[in-house]
């Protein structure tokens, strides 16, 4: 089996091919299990090859956005594509067209090109909880439940997610999306996603450094773990078609917890020390978005699937500290 990774230098990427290589096998169109032969990695930053013997493993740089890149992504067929690639909230508010451009049209240039292919590979694309929100939203987001967003970022992975089920209704893919809770604890800097303090008020006061909670200390926000969503990813990869149904939508399971209740568990995980490092000064810009976002999922249809869930917060940060802290 040949499998693209966009997306494949961001930190999701790299775990992401990492535990691709680990299983060694995917689901092919008879969803039977096959060997993963090559591995193309893409994306606008060189990707880490790891070791991998076996599989053939290439890096590719290159901008989804423009179509030699595209030509030469696809210029050998693949059987299964993971789209991580993305313009993130932040920055998709700041610049509309940058956001549009890489969210929407590269999304869409990219189903085009497997569409040629004419051999209906799986497609697993990563959404976002940003595809609802607003007043009208009831308290708990159901499977059913009609996208509104509120924000730039959420209304192009909307979008993608339509041509995600009309693709598949078409037969030209076997897509499906995950729709992503709040990733937390991401490793590394801080992003440009509007949700990025939320690793941050965990991530830099365990590492020393101080951090400020931008939000009221009562906002709810649905998150997993780095390890969740790889293992989303993967399943969701791995259901069979039929399964799945006409919606090709996957919300899987995720804590809610409010941004107190993250705080206090940086003390009981991490220490008096660490939590004393945060900080709490409302930014309207990050705090309007972030509010806006629907804190309550049902998550129906994945559960039933048999998706694990975070058993609580606390076993979050305890991941981080096992897996990407970096102490100084």
């Amino acid at each position: 089996m040949r499998v693209v990774i966009t997306g494949a230098a961001g930190f999701l990427g790299k775990k992401l091919t990492r535990q691709l290589i680990e299983k060694g096998t995917l689901a092919g169109p008879d969803e039977k299990q096959h060997p993963i032969t090559e591995m193309l990695l893409v994306d606008l930053l060189d990707s880490p090859i790891p070791d991998a013997p076996g599989i053939a493993i290439e890096a590719m740089v290159g901008d989804i956005t423009k179509a030699d890149t595209i030509a030469r992504v696809f210029a050998k067929p693949c059987d299964s594509c993971f789209h991580l690639a993305a313009v993130m909230s932040g920055q998709s508010e700041e610049d509309f067209d940058l956001g549009m451009s890489v969210n929407m049209d590269g999304t869409r240039n990219i189903l085009q090109a497997l569409r040629a292919q004419a051999n209906t590979p799986r497609f697993v694309m990563a959404s976002t909880a940003a595809t609802m929100g607003g007043d009208l939203m009831p308290e708990i987001i159901r499977d059913n439940t009609a996208p509104q967003p509120t924000n730039s970022y959420g209304t192009w992975k909307a979008v993608c997610e339509l041509m995600v089920n009309d693709f598949s209704r078409k037969g030209f893919i076997n897509g499906r999306v995950v729709r992503l809770p709040t990733i937390v604890v991401r490793p590394g800097k801080p992003n440009a996603a509007a949700s990025s303090f939320c690793s941050g008020m965990i991530r830099e006061p365990l590492q020393g450094d101080p951090a400020n909670v931008p939000v009221p200390p009562d906002t709810e926000i649905w998150v997993a773990s780095p390890r969740s969503a790889v293992h989303f990813f993967i399943q969701t990869h791995e259901l069979p078609g039929d399964t799945i149904g006409i919606t090709r939508i996957i919300t899987p399971p995720g804590l809610t917890v409010t941004a107190r209740e993250m705080a206090e568990a940086l003390k009981r995980v991490g220490g008096e020390e660490a939590y004393n490092r945060l900080t709490w000064e409302i930014d309207p810009p990050i705090s309007t978005i972030v509010c806006g976002w629907a804190g309550k999922w049902e998550s129906k249809r994945a559960r039933a699937w048999g998706y694990n869930i975070d058993p609580d917060f606390d076993s979050i940060v305890k991941i981080f500290m096992e897996d990407d802290i970096e102490r100084k």
